[in-house]
């Protein structure tokens, strides 16, 4: 890969971390209406989106343990659960567009739900096992309010910004990276 590229992407990927650092103090002062926004998600699908899976997957697992480190919060165990579920939501996302073939509104749309449905996935099963070995359950009903019922807003949110701001910055001639295909990645 070109290293001004390389250097494109890191330095995208830093702003996309920094934003998914401070989007959540905007939803923070009520949590519940940030657990129903998702404001980390955000970033984290954008930089899998234009970055690629490699900066997806560690902008993802990074980004709640970094919160936790300077502002506490999320809490723990819920940090380490939510990490490997925003690795999974940059991996899966960039995975799945990089081999798309045509990059239109179809593969956008079927990488972001593939990767939302794994994400939720990878969440439940962290929780099942951090939960697990504190001797506390994680029963099918929590897994489907944290995962799909408190987070419908979220979610719907999701299905609409990204792909708009994705087809917006395509548009404006503002994703010259994009090109993450992974058989090209390093």
């Amino acid at each position: 890969m070109n290293i001004s590229i390389h250097i494109k992407k890191m330095t995208l990927a830093a702003m996309l971390l920094a934003l998914g650092m401070v989007l959540p103090l905007l939803t923070g002062q009520i949590p519940e209406i940030g657990n129903m926004l998702l404001p980390m998600h955000f970033p984290v699908l954008l930089c899998g989106l234009i970055c690629g899976w490699q900066y997806g997957a560690a902008v993802g697992f990074v980004m709640p343990l970094l919160r936790f480190a300077i502002f506490s919060m999320p809490k723990m165990p819920n940090a380490l659960s939510m990490a490997f579920e925003l690795a999974a939501y940059g991996l899966t996302i960039g995975l799945l567009y990089g081999l798309s073939k045509k990059k239109g509104i179809a593969a956008l749309y079927g990488s972001l739900i593939g990767s939302m449905v794994i994400g939720r996935i990878v969440w439940g099963a962290a929780q099942w096992v951090i939960l697990g070995i504190r001797g506390e359950g994680f029963p099918f009903q929590a897994f489907l309010a944290g995962a799909v019922l408190n987070a419908v807003p979220g979610i719907l949110l999701q299905l609409i910004l990204i792909p708009a701001l994705i087809l917006a910055l395509r548009r404006a001639g503002m994703l010259p990276i994009v090109g993450n295909d992974v058989r090209s990645s390093p």
